[in-house]
């Protein structure tokens, strides 16, 4: 049962990242072009969680948006039908089945796709299938309109926004090999986020991976730093495409856009960037520098503060990326409350019956009522800024500690449970043993 509650509620969040990947950037399109635009996403197809269905409704659309500005992310999580139990016109199954099958054939007319279903045998001769009913179906999932054609060649266009924080680029750079805490040599990675309007790095950081673990912080501290972005534009890394990524962005109301694969055009400006890096600061690079990740920071970020924010830039018509930003920053979004939590990192455990659980090689201690339940653990992958969590049933029930074991030898146990008892240790038998001789023979 806890099984099936875990995988009804990956998937409700599954569906509702999905809904938002649709909508996420019609939310800064004012309502003169927003008929086109949900027109246009109408007549796409799309991977639809738990559907076999390819196409999305406009109203249905508009309808995700209106909840979204209502209620925010957790707005768009699936809920009960009202009517479940009840007869429909056409079972869900059966509308799953007509629009798979006129979506591999469009040619159908409605007539001949009601009697092409029939013959899988799957329709009961009972059920009965309205021509009409069918073909509001069809208009629903945009499936009465011919194929859009392939072939057209690529549009591609220069771009460039007006204020800051209208869109930021993220990627990541290969950079010089540092030394670690075990003093071996490592590759460091440049995680960048550039501002499209201002060429303004909100922040960046050489980090020892590029993965999701390392991602996420620089993210945290470019928010602190330079608010929130309507839209950030990624490729399709491991790190661009986490879960955990998509879930932050939703819940600030960050549009997230992946480039098209094999297509690196539109990330023009931030390789323009990270050539600048190579070409004035790597080659520049003291060896006090290399000498560890914190050292090769700091000096970057000097860099960053006080070469490149203030040199004249040629996209922005000779003007520094610190007075553009100064000029254009007047409609950015502060991130307001606890920021830190919602990057935290979350992983289920089971409580054994010493009261542990373990992460990442470490063993924490919890409430002895935990015992036997399944709790999660909300942590910072680096240990280094916020201790870990335990969350059960949706709210916050302790902080948990490093198990000491040489402590516990002396704490008091519970007498009321047996398996936590000490056997106790007769007086007499300690004096036997010279304890408590005064001679000490």
């Amino acid at each position: 049962m806890r099984s099936e509650k875990k995988d009804d509620s990956r998937h409700h969040e599954t569906v509702a990242l999905f809904r938002y990947g649709l909508i996420a950037d019609l939310l800064n399109v004012d309502r003169r072009g927003l008929y086109k635009k949900l027109h246009e996403k109408a007549a796409r197809d799309y991977d639809i969680p738990g559907s076999t269905r390819r196409r999305v409704a406009p109203e249905t659309l508009r309808g995700w948006l209106r909840d979204y500005r209502r209620g925010g992310f957790d707005a768009l999580v699936p809920k009960p039908r009202c009517d479940n139990g009840l007869t429909r016109a056409i079972p869900g199954a059966i509308a799953d089945l007509l629009v798979e099958t006129k979506d591999k054939n469009r040619a159908l007319s409605v007539p001949l796709l009601i009697d092409e279903v029939r013959r899988t045998g799957k329709i009961s001769a009972e059920l009965t299938l309205a021509p009409a009913t069918v073909h509001r179906l069809l208009a629903q999932h945009g499936l009465n309109r011919p194929t859009p054609s392939d072939n057209s060649p690529k549009d591609r266009r220069h771009f460039a926004f007006e204020k800051a924080g209208e869109l930021w680029m993220s990627d990541v750079m290969h950079g010089p090999s540092v030394p670690l805490t075990d003093k071996r040599k490592k590759k460091a990675y440049l995680i960048g986020f550039l501002d499209d309007a201002t060429r303004i790095v909100p922040y960046a950081a050489f980090a020892s991976s590029e993965n999701t673990a390392a991602f996420l912080p620089v993210f945290e501290q470019a928010i602190m730093r330079r608010g929130i972005p309507k839209r950030l534009y990624v490729d399709n890394g491991s790190a661009y495409r986490s879960h955990h990524l998509a879930i932050v962005c939703a819940k600030l109301g960050v549009t997230l856009i992946h480039a098209r694969p094999y297509q690196p055009q539109g990330k023009g400006k931030q390789e323009r960037f990270f050539r600048t890096v190579r070409m004035q600061f790597l080659a520049a690079l003291s060896p006090a520098a290399l000498t560890s990740l914190d050292a090769l920071n700091r000096s970057f970020w000097a860099w960053v503060e006080g070469e490149y924010h203030q040199a004249p830039h040629r996209g922005l018509d000779g003007e520094c990326p610190a007075d553009r930003w100064a000029r254009n920053s007047d409609e950015v979004r502060l991130a307001g409350g606890e920021l830190s939590d919602l990057f935290l990192f979350e992983q289920k455990r089971k409580v054994q019956k010493d009261r542990t659980v373990s992460l990442d090689g470490v063993l924490y201690e919890v409430d002895a009522s935990l015992v036997g339940d399944t709790v999660t653990l909300r942590y910072d992958p680096s240990r280094t800024r916020k201790p870990v969590q335990i969350w059960h049933r949706g709210q916050q029930v302790q902080i948990a500690k490093p198990v000491d074991a040489y402590s516990n030898c002396f704490v008091r146990r519970d007498r009321h449970r047996s398996d936590l008892v000490a056997p106790a240790i007769p007086v007499s038998s300690i004096k036997l043993a010279g304890l408590f001789d005064e001679g000490g023979k």
